[in-house]
């Protein structure tokens, strides 16, 4: 993947595998109860519980009462209805200078009634490093009866798409990154991995080293209550998807008396440290890639057999050994390499509706033709066909080594681990582990640190967790929603990465009553 805590939104991924179709039963739903080994790394991190996050004072502090004051100054742009402005933010909350300002990027689509208006509602899809913007643009939200009584909102976080973004690579180089083999078998191709990790930290640094130390959670969602007031909404109303739960989470624990009504789907759970996040997120794609087996199976034509969905997996772990081999032709220079294989594959695990392209793909895989599993995983690394990669992968990293220590400081560290890795999933586990090396090398150490968020005093917060979602395991959103003072779980029981916005009539109806009429769903609700 050549990224470790990777939290992807479902739009981006699957709207680019919906452009190339035109030219069941679940596995273990983590990698283990809270009383598993697994489970307790967090406190092992720090020596004991996780501590919790502390709230910022509620006054807003002199020398940021600029930043709150600010005016935006908005123009029409991109789609229809649209506006844009620029907001400043301070380089650093702790030193704001306005000579080291950064500009970040803000759309809106005001309510198009009818009824009152509400106020501003604030989307992230997730990454991190997505773009909100495009999100909000393209796919959010599906109600229209939202979209009548709130003004629309997002803004890129620092560092991501137009706001101030962290560049690492040239596209060249970039091409030459995401083909390293991510699973070694000997010490020249370990030393390969980690030379290529070294010099993807050393890009970064070389053309965004100002920027790096200031890019993590805790400043955006600082950026977010500047937006909240400069918008005039005396509390935040936010929709965040994925990792988006995190940053939304991380809002509410540092102004907790703020949160208005806020929705986090495909839950994150922060009080987990950087080796279990690796962990139970590789079981999460195993739980996805059992399902997808489960269904394949079914089909005649299934390029991994029809057996069971474990003679699934180790067929496509037989793929993955002979395109590590001998990578197939794809018609263009690159060749699909074992590592832009599993990227494809993994991609495809995002949205259930993938599943028939996939079963495609792997069979012209098989047949030695490596174009269609190329398509995906450049869909997943947001690839355009000129060969210009968007800086989500340069931004992800940035925010992730920012947020938490490296999961592991050396090769030795991941070989010892494989076996927990090998057992949270037989098929991607390699992949996994030696993925979670990359934060080994960053330049810049992290100011974050594994934290339990409670929010004490924040207004009633819906939690949705997918039984079977492959990034963000179901397990983190009973985490989360366990944390959170004022917050409420909402299941649903299916596949896929998230749940709002992706067809299930009682999940929609449960937020966007939620949302328009300020009504929780009842305690332990499940939809289908």
């Amino acid at each position: 993947m050549a990224t470790s805590r990777l939290f992807r939104t479902t739009a981006a991924v699957f709207a680019a595998t919906a452009l190339l179709i035109s030219g069941c039963s679940s596995g273990p739903s983590s990698s283990g109860s809270k009383d598993s080994p697994e489970r307790t790394e967090g406190a092992r991190a720090t020596g004991g519980a996780p501590s919790v996050l502390a709230p910022l004072p509620a006054a807003v502090p002199d020398n940021l009462r600029p930043y709150y004051d600010q005016k935006l100054s908005w123009r029409k742009c991109g789609v229809s209805g649209f506006e844009c402005a620029t907001m400043k933010a301070p380089l650093d909350y702790a030193k704001p200078d306005k000579n080291t300002d950064l500009k970040l990027a803000v759309a809106r689509k005001k309510a198009t009634g009818p009824g009152k208006r509400i106020g501003s509602l604030l989307v992230n899809p997730g990454g991190p490093g997505g773009s909100a913007i495009d999100y909000l643009q393209q796919y959010a939200p599906e109600s229209a009866a939202v979209r009548a009584r709130y003004d629309m909102v997002a803004t890129d976080p620092r560092g991501v798409a137009r706001s101030e973004p962290v560049e690492c690579l040239s596209d060249k180089q970039m091409d030459s990154y995401t083909q390293t083999d991510q699973t070694p078998d000997t010490p020249a191709e370990v030393n390969k991995l980690t030379t290529a990790y070294r010099d993807f930290a050393k890009g970064c640094e070389k053309r965004s080293g100002k920027l790096l130390p200031h890019v993590s959670t805790i400043e955006a969602a600082r950026d977010m209550d500047v937006l909240r007031a400069v918008l005039g909404d005396k509390k935040l109303t936010y929709v965040g998807s994925s990792y988006g739960t995190f940053l939304g989470a991380t809002y509410a624990g540092l102004h907790p008396t703020r949160v208005g009504r806020m929705v986090l789907d495909g839950a994150m759970d922060p009080s987990l440290g950087p080796r279990e996040v690796n962990i139970d997120q590789t079981a999460g794609f195993n739980t996805a890639f059992t399902s997808f087996a489960a269904d394949c199976i079914k089909h005649p034509n299934c390029p991994l057999g029809t057996k069971s969905p474990e003679d699934a997996g180790r067929q496509l772990s037989a793929l993955f050994k002979k395109l590590d081999a001998h990578p197939a032709e794809t018609g263009q220079d690159r060749k699909l390499t074992e590592s832009l294989a599993t990227t494809g594959v993994i991609a495809a695990m995002y949205d259930q509706e993938a599943w028939p392209v996939l079963r495609e793909y792997l069979a012209q895989a098989e047949r030695g033709n490596g174009r269609g599993l190329l398509a995906l995983s450049d869909s997943y690394y947001e690839r355009s066909p000129d060969g210009k990669y968007a800086n989500q992968m340069y931004a992800n990293p940035a925010v992730n080594c920012l947020d938490l220590p490296a999961a592991y400081k050396t090769p030795e560290q991941v070989r010892a681990d494989l076996p927990r890795f090998r057992k949270a999933s037989p098929v991607f586990g390699d992949e996994f582990a030696w993925a979670s090396l990359n934060c080994a090398y960053w330049p810049v150490k992290p100011t974050g640190s594994t934290e339990r968020i409670e929010a004490k005093g924040a207004a009633p917060i819906v939690v949705i967790g997918t039984t079977r979602d492959p990034a963000t395991p179901y397990i983190w959103a009973k985490g989360l929603a366990a944390q959170l003072s004022s917050a409420t779980l909402l299941t649903y029981e299916g596949d896929g990465h998230t749940a709002y916005g992706r067809g299930s009539e009682c999940i929609d109806s449960a937020v966007n009553t939620y949302l328009l009429d300020g009504v929780v769903p009842p305690k332990n609700k499940r939809c289908t």
